[in-house]
C-alpha cells in the first residue's frame, strides 16, 4: 500500500510473483512483486528472517527464485549470471581484495570488463576523487579505517557506471557516529549521479534517513511499501507502526464505529477515540498505536481537552540530550513513553500521579499484536 501520488517512473526492476524456498517446504519469499523506479533510493527493512536479504541476493544473482520471474531494464534475469546483469554491490564485509591497492582494488571490475587502460585511469581517478581518497591510492585496505574500506568498497561498486547499486547492511560494522556520516555521504552520491540503490537494513532510523521509499518485510511478505514520513504517519498495520519508529501500545475491543472513527474500550479499564484504520466491526479486539511525542502528560489535574486522558504513573525518566524520555505505567502497557522537551522531565518523579492525554486523530486502531 501507497499514500499519495506519485509521478509515474518507469520500473527499472520489477519482481512479478516471486517466492523462494530452501527446504522445498519453508518460503522465505511469498509471491513478491515489486517494481524499483529508476533512479530511486528504495530499502527493504525489516527483522532478521524477513525475506529482505534473500530478495537483494536473487536480484544480485546468488540466489535463484523457485518461482516467478526477475526483470532487469525490461529483460528476464533469473538464469543471468551475476557478471552480466550490470549491477554493483556493497556488503558489510567490504569484500576488499587484502593484497591489492586501494586504486587496484577500485579498477578491478573494469579489469574483468576489458576496459582500456587510458580509460581505467581515468574512471579510477574520477572514482576515487569521488570518495575523497586519492592521497591513499597505493595503501592496501589493511592500512585504512573501517570507514575508509567501506568508501572503497563503494566506489568500486560504481566506477563501472552500473545502472543499479545493491547495498547489503553497508554501514553495519561501524560505529554510530561513522556510520551517520556515511548515510549522509551515500545519500549526496545518490542523488548527484541518479543512480538507483536498493539497500537492506534491520535499522529502521537508517532507513528513514536515506531512502525515497522503504519496503518493510516479515515473515517473507511486504506489509507496506512507502515514503519514509507516510510510513511513520500512515502504518497499516501493528507490525509496521511497531517496527518503524518508536510506538506506544495499547489493547482493547472495539465499542462502536463510525465516520473513519472508533471508540475503543481498553482491556485495563476506561475508553478512548481512535482513528479506524485496521479494525474489523464492533467487538472485534484490537491494538492501539500512539507515538510518544503525540501525547502530553497533565500533573496538576487541570481539566484538558478531548477525550482521550487516562491515569498513569511515572516509572521514570531518561535524559537524551535533545529530548527527554518519561517512562509511565498507563493502561496495561507498563513501559509507556512520552517525549518531553529538554528540562521538563525535572518535573516528575517515580511514583508520582499523573495523567496522559492525546488526540483521537494520533490514536491509530489497528489488527490486534
Amino acid at each position: 500500500m501507497e499514500c499519495g501520488v506519485v509521478a509515474a517512473v518507469p520500473a527499472l526492476v520489477r519482481f512479478s510473483g516471486i517466492q523462494k524456498t530452501y527446504d522445498g517446504e519453508h518460503l522465505v519469499v511469498k509471491n513478491l512483486d515489486l517494481d524499483i523506479r529508476k533512479g530511486e533510493f528504495i530499502t527493504l527493512l525489516g527483522p532478521s528472517g524477513s525475506g529482505k536479504t534473500t530478495t537483494l541476493m536473487m536480484l544480485a544473482g546468488f540466489e535463484i527464485p523457485t518461482r516467478g520471474d526477475i526483470y532487469l531494464a525490461d529483460r528476464p534475469i533469473k538464469n543471468m549470471p551475476p557478471h552480466k546483469r550490470d549491477i554493483g554491490m556493497v556488503f558489510q564485509n567490504y569484500a576488499l581484495f587484502p593484497h591489492l591497492t586501494i586504486e587496484e582494488n577500485v579498477a578491478f571490475p573494469l579489469s574483468v570488463r576489458k576496459i582500456s587502460k587510458a580509460e581505467k585511469q581515468e574512471r579510477v581517478r574520477a572514482a576515487l576523487r569521488m570518495i575523497k581518497m586519492e592521497a591513499l591510492a597505493h595503501r592496501r585496505p589493511g592500512q585504512l579505517s573501517g570507514g575508509q574500506q567501506q568508501r572503497v568498497a563503494l566506489a568500486r561498486a560504481l566506477v563501472f557506471n552500473p545502472q543499479l547499486v545493491l547495498m547489503d547492511e553497508p554501514l553495519g560494522a561501524l560505529d554510530k557516529r561513522l556510520r551517520e556520516q556515511m548515510q549522509l555521504e551515500i545519500k549526496q552520491l545518490h542523488e548527484t549521479m541518479g543512480i538507483t540503490i536498493l539497500y537492506v537494513t534491520h535499522d529502521q532510523s537508517e532507513a528513514l534517513t536515506m531512502s525515497d521509499r522503504i519496503a518493510v518485510f516479515n515473515d517473507g511478505i511486504v506489509q507496506q511499501i512507502d515514503r519514509p514520513d507516510a510510513l511513520y504517519e500512515h502504518p497499516v498495520n501493528s507490525f509496521v507502526a511497531n517496527f518503524v519508529g518508536e510506538n506506544n501500545v495499547l489493547t482493547g475491543t472495539v465499542e462502536t464505529i463510525g465516520q473513519g472513527y472508533c471508540r475503543v474500550v481498553l482491556v485495563a479499564g476506561g475508553s478512548v477515540m481512535a482513528r479506524a484504520v485496521n479494525v474489523a466491526c464492533p467487538g472485534a479486539a484490537t491494538s492501539l498505536s500512539v507515538r510518544p511525542e503525540r501525547i502530553s502528560i497533565v500533573t496538576d489535574g487541570a481539566a484538558c481537552e478531548g477525550p482521550n486522558r487516562l491515569p498513569a504513573v511515572v516509572q521514570s525518566t531518561i535524559y537524551l540530550g535533545d529530548h527527554a524520555l518519561a517512562v509511565l505505567q498507563a493502561a496495561d502497557n507498563g513501559e509507556f513513553m512520552v517525549k518531553l522537551q529538554p528540562g521538563a522531565h525535572g518535573d516528575l518523579s517515580h511514583g508520582q500521579r499523573v495523567s496522559i492525554t492525546f488526540r483521537p486523530e494520533d490514536c491509530l486502531a489497528l489488527d490486534p499484536v
